[in-house]
C-alpha cells in the first residue's frame, strides 16, 4: 500500500519553553517497508503569527497532502486528526456531532468542514482516493511528524543568523542529528521499529547547537541553536 500522510510539527519556543507557533507542515509518501519517506513536500508557516487552535495546521495538512497525492497517486491519504478513520468527505455537521471528541474539537471541525469536506469530496470524485482522519495511530502520519521535526531544524539553520539564537521544540519521542550536508531525525520510541527521516541541507558556518529534554514536558526534546558571529 502506498500512503500519503501529512502532519505539522516543530515549534518555536520562548525562553520559558512555551510554544510561540508551529513551523513546518510536511506531506510524505510512505511505501513498504514503512520506515521512512523518499518523497515529500514541505510548507513553512510564520511561527510568530500562528493560529495554535489547530485550524491552521489541519487546513495546511489537507491542502499539502492533496498536492503531493496529485503527483504520486497513492492508495489513500492519512491526516493527523484522530476521528476514528472517518473519510473527510463524509464530515457533515450531523456526523461531526456524533464523533467522540471534545466540544471544542467539534466546533473546530464544523468550521473547517465547510471548506474541507467539499475539497475532499471533489478530490475523491476526481481520483478515487479517500482522505481519512486517522490520527496518531498511523505510521505514515508518524513519519510525517518526524519529517516536520527535521524541517523545523532546517528552518532554524536557515534563520539563526538573523535571529541570533532559537529554541525549537521537536515533536514527541524524536531526536535529530546534523551531519555535514543533511539532517537526520529518528524516533526515540523503541516500539516504532526504527522510523527515521533525512533531509539534505546546507549547514551554515559559525553555529552551535545542542539537543536536550524539554524540562516542562516529558517525551519532548528541545533543539537549541546559536550563531557565534
Amino acid at each position: 500500500m502506498r500512503i500519503v500522510a501529512a502532519d505539522t510539527g516543530g515549534a518555536v519556543l520562548d525562553e520559558s519553553f512555551q510554544p510561540v507557533g508551529l513551523i513546518a507542515t510536511v506531506a510524505v509518501l510512505v511505501e513498504k517497508p514503512y520506515k521512512t519517506s523518499k518523497r515529500f513536500l514541505v510548507k513553512y508557516a510564520d511561527p510568530y503569527n500562528y493560529d495554535l487552535s489547530g485550524r491552521q495546521a489541519i487546513r495546511d495538512e489537507i491542502e499539502l497532502a492533496i498536492e503531493l497525492a496529485r503527483e504520486v497517486s497513492p492508495d489513500v491519504i492519512h491526516l493527523d486528526s484522530t476521528l476514528g478513520g472517518i473519510e473527510v468527505r463524509k464530515l457533515d455537521e450531523s456526523t461531526i456531532d456524533a464523533l467522540q471528541i471534545s466540544d471544542r474539537g467539534k466546533e473546530i471541525w464544523k468550521e473547517l468542514s465547510k471548506d474541507l469536506q467539499p475539497l475532499a469530496k471533489k478530490f475523491w470524485e476526481e481520483t478515487g482516493i479517500e482522505i481519512i482522519a486517522i490520527g496518531k495511530s498511523s505510521v505514515p502520519v508518524r513519519i510525517a511528524e518526524i519529517y516536520a521535526g527535521i524541517f523545523s531544524v532546517k528552518w532554524a539553520l536557515d534563520n539563526v543568523k538573523e535571529k541570533g539564537g532559537l529554541l525549537v521544540g521537536l515533536p514527541r519521542y524524536m531526536e535529530v542529528e546534523i551531519k555535514k550536508d543533511k539532517i537526520i531525525g529518528k524516533s526515540l520510541d523503541p516500539r516504532e521499529g526504527g522510523l527515521y527521516g533525512e533531509v539534505k541541507t546546507e549547514v551554515p558556518q559559525g553555529i552551535k547547537w545542542e539537543l536536550y529534554p524539554n524540562p516542562l514536558v516529558r517525551r519532548f526534546m528541545v533543539f537549541e541553536i546559536t550563531s557565534k558571529s
